[in-house]
């Protein structure tokens, strides 16, 4: 059993030009595990449903690898509010070893409250690991699936924000005159920093840092599942998908259905993941998305 409680937000959507075109306020449904005192990891309810996967044919900026755009159902399971923080790895990582060592600081970039990075695949299972061990609760990284689905929170666009990202609500690229990124330069940013979450109360979705998801690398969508299952080689594969951009990279690299493969043993300063639970109750609440 879980405590979930409800937690308003806001969101906006930006006209062509980059500015807040509308913005509303949400109710999410989210639950919160303890990990030491003062470090918590919150987790937000993402409601079932299906999508549209991948980027559609006239969709600027997207490539091969996005296509063929495909119909995905998925179930209702509970993903990290915010990136894993390096507090919240740091905790983790001091728990007794499962299969591999973490290090407890591994960031260049640090700080408590931003992104843990330069962490790989497979020392992002074993937080996950590790995580179930301490909670009592089975976490795991997103499949893809999952991870867009939750990412895009019932849009079509490039963005969730709209067609166009700008750099007052997502950390991307360069910084830009007048916006947050400013006084952090080229860098990764404290999780949360620009206050502006998707339809289903997540933030960060588009840029700060990649994030890692359960799936095998393939090339393209042909074949791919369904369902909200990861998408795993019969073979011996050693590349994995990574979502979301990052500071480093331009807006096109940060769009909802923008893919790309890493080596699961490698780390960099701009990946990272987030978490998700699927064995909790489902709150029987309806997250209503914005028309």
């Amino acid at each position: 059993m879980i405590n979930a409680s409800s937690f308003e937000f806001k969101t906006v959507h930006l006209d062509g030009r980059g500015q807040t075109h509308q913005s509303s306020c949400h109710i999410g449904i989210c639950f919160t595990e303890e990990l030491a005192l003062g470090v918590n990891l919150e987790l937000i309810w993402i409601p079932g449903g299906s999508f549209l996967m991948g980027a559609a044919p006239n969709e600027m900026g997207h490539s091969p690898d996005e296509t063929p755009q495909h119909p995905v159902t998925v179930n209702g399971f509970w993903m990290g509010k915010f990136l894993v923080t390096q507090a919240q790895w740091r905790e983790i990582a001091n728990l007794p070893l499962i299969y591999y060592e973490l290090q407890p600081d591994p960031a260049y970039y640090q700080g408590s409250d931003r992104p843990v990075e330069q962490v790989s695949w497979f020392e992002a299972i074993e937080f996950c690991e590790r995580l179930a061990v301490r909670t009592g609760r089975s976490y795991r990284l997103p499949s893809e699936a999952e991870w867009e689905y939750a990412c895009r929170a019932g849009s079509s666009t490039p963005f969730h924000f709209g067609d166009v990202l700008d750099r007052s609500v997502a950390n991307y690229n360069s910084q830009a005159r007048g916006s947050k990124i400013q006084k952090f330069g080229k860098q990764t940013t404290p999780v949360g920093s620009f206050e502006i979450a998707n339809a289903f109360g997540l933030y960060d979705m588009h840029g700060n840092v990649y994030e890692w998801c359960a799936d095998h690398w393939h090339v393209n969508y042909y074949g791919a599942p369904t369902n909200d299952t990861a998408w795993i080689w019969d073979g011996n594969s050693t590349r994995r998908v990574i979502r979301g951009g990052s500071w480093n990279d331009v807006a096109a690299n940060c769009r909802s259905a923008f893919r790309a493969p890493d080596d699961a043993e490698d780390g960099h300063d701009d990946l990272g993941f987030r978490v998700v639970c699927q064995d909790v109750d489902n709150p029987g609440a309806e997250v209503v998305l914005p028309i």
